[in-house]
């Protein structure tokens, strides 16, 4: 007679809840902003098979560049406005594209990438950058996604 083994299955919204404290233990006692961008980027990427490219673009100059990410090479520099991060980037707004093919202006810096959910980083009014979130799947990413990355955002906020 065959066993079968099966694993509780985990959502989305548990894989949030126990990343979110690793987060705060990796940044609390650091103040330097590559380090803490690089570890959340690290832990996002590891948590879930369906990001392809997870990391951090940082307002400069009034453009977008790049900083510390988890995939392949990516796309250096964005104006603010155009494709996905530089339109959340001016509307100050998350956004949830869940087929890039259909986003009006998409930049294609992987060719993989399907869907993404982009956060802006905004302090004192000021926007800071984006934190840019893509996958090789269309529709992955959901309200659930939303909230859980832009408290992730908002615990990175102190260290800007």
């Amino acid at each position: 007679m065959e066993t079968f083994v099966t694993v509780k299955s985990i959502t989305k919204e548990e894989v949030y809840k126990e990343i979110i404290p690793q987060i705060e233990s990796l940044i609390s006692d650091e103040d330097d902003l590559v380090a803490n961008l690089a570890n959340a980027a690290s832990v996002l990427k590891l948590a879930f098979s369906t990001i392809s490219w997870v990391g951090f673009y940082l307002n400069k100059s009034g453009e977008l560049v790049l900083g510390p990410f988890q995939g392949k090479p990516a796309c250096v520099r964005i104006r603010i406005g155009k494709g996905v991060c530089g339109t959340s980037a001016s509307q100050r707004a998350t956004l949830i594209v869940p087929n890039v093919l259909e986003f009006s202006g998409h930049i294609f810096c992987d060719p993989d990438s399907k869907s993404e959910i982009v956060v802006p980083i905004i302090k004192n009014n000021q926007l800071l950058g984006v934190l840019d979130v893509d996958s090789a799947n269309f529709g992955s990413f959901d309200e659930t996604d939303k909230s859980y990355l832009e408290k992730i955002v908002d615990l990175l906020l102190p260290k800007f």
